[in-house]
């Protein structure tokens, strides 16, 4: 297949450039260099396997703190990294920087615009996107937060609220520009929302001489009966009381049916006038099922079985939240950074099994607990029997973070923004960028 693959790039398809040779090794082709991605291409270091790493983009993104850029806590750089620079001392590894057009199951192709990659065994981490249920329409109004583009803009947006507000005459306008929106009680809006009310309160609130920074609203809506759902109860509720202490209003159970420029309309009947409407509610996979024309759930993830394959093709694995993945007890696996490692790891496992003719392992998701962060000194976990919140919660957040951050320089310059944060409530990131600079 692999001299039937070649000859069909370089003689059925001229317009093709040919790809990199495996030099007769198995060729392993990896879509995405997000956590599953990555954990795969190091799994295979040193294996006797040439890899591809494919990615529209040309870092790897530490997804957890984005939302720390979008409210002016970090800056782009420390969550990201250049892909080449991680892989750079792997030199089995070759790294694209491309778009993924479509794959060719039969001739075990993946197709660019320009290059067609052949593979021996393909690896789909191609993530997911912002959905909203068939509200396409709200994405210009309410942004969601996956890219760093998406993260910039959403600090342009949140900055550029409190300035508007400071020159406006019209108190109503005022009023609705000092109300910041989080659309979704998931870790994300969570994190989110409490970040926008210690921002206002306690880090711009002397920066202005005409509006009251502090006395701006922040809502969390939740369609759910809870925010935080994939927590117990009890910390749930915990989370809730801190996001209420730092002056969120929460609102769950409260859908959302309408949404534009000028604000949200909810289920009950509210509406809520907001210049800046955010959104953390759903994800939606990448186009991987339609690409490899397999069933998907109805987040567009491609069903997959209990070695990560699609059905009949055992050199084809999706990971990460590309993949509908089910525990060895039935439950489905979260789609956190945590579970994309693990399913990255496995696969590097499987591909050296497959190459040895030995059988492949199942793959089992070893639970390592829930985080999430409300604010300064103020978080949950959810490590089975053993449950935090508070100050506590807020330390292992932070070192967990920083533990699995790619890089030592990245950690070590987030690490003292952290503590010039917490020493004195500065953002050093407060910059008004791209479409909205004027």
């Amino acid at each position: 297949m692999r001299i039937e693959a070649e000859s069909a790039i370089t003689g059925g398809a001229p317009n093709m450039i040919r790809p990199f040779a495996g030099n007769g090794r198995p060729r392993v082709v990896i879509l995405g260099a997000g956590f599953g991605g990555l954990a795969a291409a190091m799994g295979l270091k040193g294996a006797d396997v040439h890899i591809t790493v494919i990615d529209r983009r040309n870092y790897h993104l530490f997804q957890p703190l984005l939302y720390q850029v979008a409210t002016a806590g970090l800056s782009p750089a420390q969550v990201a990294m250049p892909i080449r620079r991680i892989l750079s001392r792997q030199r089995n590894v070759t790294v694209l920087m491309q778009r993924v057009e479509r794959i060719d199951k039969a001739m075990q192709l993946v197709e660019t615009a320009d290059r067609a990659i052949p593979y021996d065994y393909l690896i789909v981490a191609t993530g997911a996107r912002h959905a909203y249920f068939g509200h396409e329409e709200w994405a210009e109004s309410a942004p969601g937060l996956k890219t760093i583009a998406d993260a910039t803009e959403i600090r342009a947006r949140i900055l550029s609220a409190f300035e508007r507000a400071e020159v406006t005459q019209d108190e109503k306008r005022r009023e609705a520009l000092l109300t910041f929106l989080v659309i979704g009680g998931g870790p994300t809006g969570v994190e989110m929302a409490g970040a926008i009310a210690e921002l206002a309160r306690k880090v711009v609130v002397r920066d202005f001489r005409h509006i009251d920074a502090a006395s701006a609203r922040v809502v969390l809506v939740e369609a759910g009966n809870r925010i935080l759902p994939a927590m117990p109860a009890c910390l749930s509720a915990m989370a809730q009381r801190q996001l209420e202490g730092l002056g969120v209003e929460v609102l769950p159970t409260n859908a959302v049916t309408h949404c534009d420029a000028e604000g949200v309309m909810l289920a009950d009947g509210r509406q809520i006038r907001s210049g800046c409407v955010l959104w953390a509610a759903g994800i939606m996979a990448s186009k991987a099922a339609k690409w490899l024309g397999a069933e998907a759930d109805r987040a567009g993830r491609a069903m997959v079985d209990e070695r990560l394959n699609i059905p009949s093709h055992d050199n084809i694995f999706v990971i990460g939240d590309t993949a509908a993945v089910k525990n060895e007890d039935g439950c489905p696996v979260p789609s956190i950074a945590p579970a994309a490692k693990q399913m990255g790891k496995h696969v590097a496992r499987a591909i050296r099994a497959l190459m040895a003719g030995d059988p492949v392992e199942p793959f089992c998701y070893r639970h390592r607990g829930n985080l999430a962060t409300i604010g300064r000194k103020a978080a949950v976990a959810d490590f089975g029997r053993f449950r935090l919140s508070g100050f506590s919660a807020w330390l292992v957040w932070n070192l967990a973070h920083l533990w699995f951050l790619v890089g030592f320089r990245n950690r070590l310059l987030v690490f003292m923004d952290w503590g010039l944060a917490y020493l004195s409530y500065e953002r050093s990131a407060r910059l008004i960028t791209d479409r909205h600079e004027r």
